[in-house]
């Protein structure tokens, strides 16, 4: 405790004393120097940085997981929602602010990928940005007809970390 403690003082006053010599430089008129690193305290731990990818990227990350992990199971990429529902048109309450009305299959966000095992349709796999699996009336009409399909739908946002071992793992809870 005591040289957490130490450590601690040391780091605030090393940070005070940068302070103090950024704002007496600045007002004597000149221009302040570069901050000099200061060793920083542990801390608790951050979230996971959210790695930069495209659509396209993030589609081919999934790719390999399903390939490598999944194997037991075929799959299809860019499915249509008619591709598993048909030429449906069924009711639906997908927004608690607005009534039943009639949505039709071909309407929906085409599934990222599809898992398939004999050429059975066993869980859809869906990649979204944003609020896009609980608010784009796209997204929301593929999840009701997989689950209208009997077909887990497990969506991932992309603007999350998804390493690897979770996604592993969500998948395997969704699968069995």
């Amino acid at each position: 405790m005591g040289l957490l403690k130490n450590l601690l003082k040391s780091v605030a006053g090393d940070a005070l004393s940068q302070l103090k010599e950024t704002l007496n430089t600045t007002m004597a008129g000149q221009a302040p120097q570069p901050a000099r690193k200061v060793a920083q305290a542990p801390s608790t731990p951050q979230p996971a940085e959210v790695p930069e990818r495209s659509e396209a990227e993030w589609q081919a990350y999934f790719r390999d997981i399903l390939q490598t992990e999944f194997s037991g199971y075929g799959i299809r990429e860019d499915v249509p929602v008619t591709a598993i529902a048909g030429a449906a048109a069924d009711e639906f309450q997908l927004y608690r602010t607005r009534p039943t009305q009639v949505y039709r299959a071909e309407w929906g966000q085409p599934y990222t990928f599809v898992l398939d095992q004999g050429g059975v349709p066993k869980a859809v796999v869906m990649l979204g940005a944003g609020h896009s699996h609980s608010a784009n009336v796209k997204y929301l009409i593929a999840r009701m007809y997989a689950k209208k399909s009997g077909l887990p739908y497990i969506n991932f946002y992309t603007q999350m970390p998804n390493e690897r071992g979770y996604v592993i793992g969500r998948l395997h809870r969704f699968l069995g």
